[in-house]
C-alpha cells in the first residue's frame, strides 16, 4: 500500500471516529440532545425552521438545553429573566466578537487588521446616539420625501401597483443611503434630486440581490451559479460604495466621515474600505424596511389600528401647528409624542424581530439563572439566546401572543406600557428587537425615527390600500431566522399614489 493511500485511510478512520464519538452530559450541565445523525445532530431541523425546532426542544427540555448543530454544541437559553446576566458577561468568559467577525468575513469578505467591535462602537456612538442624531433624523426626512414622493411625481400620475415590501425597503434604504453616504449636490435642486433617486435606486436593487443571498452565504450553502451571481453583485456594490466614488458626494454624514477615519487608522486598503461600507449599509439599513413593511401591513389589515394612528397623527401635527398637508419637516417632538404609533411599532417588532444573540464560551464556567439554579457551560461551546420565542411569543407574558394587538403596549390612560411579568416577576426587556448588552444596536434610535417618518409620510401624503382586502398575512421566510427582522415569504401587492 502506498503512503498516500495509507494516509488517506488513516484520515478516513479519524473522520469516522470524530463523527461517531458521542458527547455525554456532565453533572451540572444543561440537558443534552444530540439528535440521531452523527456530527450533523439537529442541523437539518434547525436550518429548516429554527423557531419551531427550538420551541419543540423547550417543550421537551425546559428553558435551557444543549443541542448538537453541525458539529457545534449550542446551549440555548430561553429564560428572559436570565438574559441580562449573559448580555453583560465580560468577553473573557462569553465572547461576542469571534462569531461576528466570522460572519463579517464569510458574508461580506471584510478582514480588518486589529479589528475591535468594542472600539468601533465607541467611535461611532457620538454620531449615532448623541450629538449628531438630530441632524441624521432631519436629513433622513428630507431624503425620504425626495425618494417616496419624488418617484411618484416623476412616474405616471394616479395609482400604481407595487409590492409593499419593495416600497418600504426601497424607500428606507435609498433614503438612508443618501443620508449616511451623501447626495449628488448641495443645495438640492430638482435635477440633483432626480440624480439621487436614480443612483440610490441602483444601490438598492443591487443591494437587494445580495440581501436575498445572505442566509445561504452565512451557512456556506451557495450553489456554483449562486457564487457567480454573488461575486458579480458584490463587485458592483464595492464600486458604488468605494471611497473614490463617495469622495465627490455632498452632505456626507458625520458618521461616514468618522467611520472612514477609523478604517484608515486600521490600515484598511481602499478595496477593503469599500467592502466595509457595504457591510455598514446592511448593518444600518437592513432591518428598517422589513419592519416598516410589517407595520404598514398590520395597519392595513386592522382598520381600528389604522384609525387610531391617523387620529393621533392629526392631533400631534395640530398641536405642532403643522397642517397634515404641509409636513415638510418633522420635529423630534412630534416623533417623541406618538404613543399609539410607538405601541404599533413595539407590537410589530414583538411579532417579527427574530435575532440570534450568540456568545462563544471562552472558559469552563458556571452560569447562575435568575431563579437560583446554576448550570455549567463548557469552553468551546456556543451560547444562544432567542427572544423571538421568549419573551416575545411567550403566552405566560402576552395573552394570545400570535395575534397583533395595536394597543398591547398602551396603558388604559393612553400612556406607554412597559410592565410585563413572567412568573410574577417584572421583565426588564419585554421585547429584544435590537440585541442586548454589549452588542445592542447603536443605531436603534435612528432606525425607530426613520420607520416612524416613513409611516407619517405615507399617512399624510399618500393613499395606500391592499389590492385584495382579504389577503392573508404572509408566512415568514424561514431562512431569515437570526438575521434580525423577518422578511415575508412573498411580497404583498398594494395600490399606492401620492395625493395631488
Amino acid at each position: 500500500m502506498s503512503w498516500a493511500a495509507l494516509l488517506g485511510l488513516l484520515a478516513a478512520l479519524l473522520l469516522l471516529l470524530l463523527l461517531t464519538r458521542r458527547r455525554t452530559r456532565r453533572p451540572g450541565e444543561p440537558p443534552l440532545d444530540l439528535g440521531s445523525i452523527p456530527w450533523l445532530g439537529h442541523a437539518l431541523e434547525f436550518g429548516r425552521d429554527a423557531a419551531s425546532f427550538l420551541a419543540r426542544m423547550k417543550e421537551k427540555h425546559g428553558d435551557i438545553f444543549t443541542v448538537l448543530v453541525g458539529g457545534r454544541h449550542v446551549t440555548v437559553l430561553l429564560d428572559p429573566h436570565s438574559y441580562e446576566r449573559v448580555a453583560w458577561e465580560p468577553r473573557s468568559r462569553l465572547d461576542f466578537h469571534s462569531y461576528a467577525t466570522f460572519l463579517m468575513e464569510r458574508i461580506f469578505d471584510v478582514q480588518l487588521p486589529h479589528y475591535s467591535p468594542t472600539e468601533e462602537k465607541a467611535r461611532m456612538r457620538p454620531t449615532l446616539v448623541h450629538r449628531d442624531l438630530q441632524a441624521l433624523t432631519e436629513a433622513m426626512f428630507t431624503n425620504l420625501r425626495s425618494v417616496l414622493l419624488g418617484d411618484a411625481t416623476e412616474g405616471a400620475s394616479g395609482w400604481r401597483e407595487v409590492g409593499l415590501l419593495d416600497l418600504c425597503y426601497g424607500s428606507l434604504l435609498r433614503a438612508g443611503y443618501l443620508t449616511l453616504y451623501g447626495v449628488e449636490a448641495s443645495p438640492h435642486t430638482q435635477e440633483s434630486q432626480a440624480q439621487d433617486r436614480a443612483h440610490s435606486a441602483d444601490v438598492y436593487h443591487t443591494f437587494r440581490q445580495l440581501d436575498l443571498m445572505l442566509p445561504k452565504l452565512a451557512r456556506g450553502s451557495l450553489s456554483v451559479a449562486d457564487k457567480d451571481r454573488v461575486c458579480s453583485v458584490k463587485a458592483h456594490l464595492w464600486k458604488l460604495l468605494s471611497p473614490v466614488q463617495l469622495a465627490t458626494r455632498a452632505q456626507r454624514s458625520s458618521w461616514l466621515e468618522s467611520y472612514l477615519r477609523h478604517l484608515e487608522e486600521l490600515g484598511a486598503s481602499e478595496e477593503m474600505q469599500a467592502r466595509a461600507l457595504v457591510l455598514q449599509l446592511w448593518a444600518t439599513q437592513g432591518n428598517m424596511g422589513p419592519a416598516a413593511f410589517w407595520l404598514l401591513l398590520f395597519l392595513l389589515k386592522n382598520p381600528e389600528a389604522l384609525a387610531a394612528v391617523r387620529g393621533e397623527l392629526e392631533r400631534v401635527l395640530w398641536r405642532a401647528e403643522q397642517p397634515v398637508s404641509q409636513t415638510t419637516t418633522l420635529p423630534q417632538t412630534v416623533l417623541d409624542n406618538m404613543p399609539v404609533l410607538d405601541s404599533v411599532l413595539d407590537e410589530t417588532l414583538r411579532l417579527t424581530a427574530a435575532p440570534f444573540i450568540t456568545r462563544e464560551v471562552v472558559v469552563d464556567m458556571a452560569m447562575p439563572m435568575a431563579d437560583g439554579r446554576e448550570f455549567s457551560l463548557r469552553r468551546g461551546d456556543r451560547l444562544l439566546l432567542f427572544p423571538f420565542l421568549s419573551p416575545q411569543r411567550d403566552p405566560d407574558i402576552y395573552s394570545d401572543p400570535e395575534t397583533f394587538k395595536y394597543d398591547r403596549f398602551l396603558n388604559a390612560d393612553g400612556s406607554e406600557k412597559r410592565d410585563f411579568y413572567k412568573d410574577g416577576k417584572r421583565l426588564k426587556h419585554p421585547t429584544v428587537p435590537w440585541g442586548a448588552g454589549h452588542n445592542q444596536c447603536l443605531g436603534r434610535g435612528y432606525a425607530v425615527s426613520s420607520i416612524k417618518q416613513l409611516v407619517v409620510l405615507v399617512l399624510t401624503h399618500c393613499d395606500l390600500e391592499l389590492i385584495r382586502a382579504d389577503v392573508e398575512v404572509p408566512e415568514f421566510d424561514l431562512s431569515r431566522y437570526g438575521f434580525g427582522l423577518m422578511q415575508p415569504e412573498l411580497d404583498v401587492p398594494v395600490r399606492f399614489r401620492v395625493r395631488p
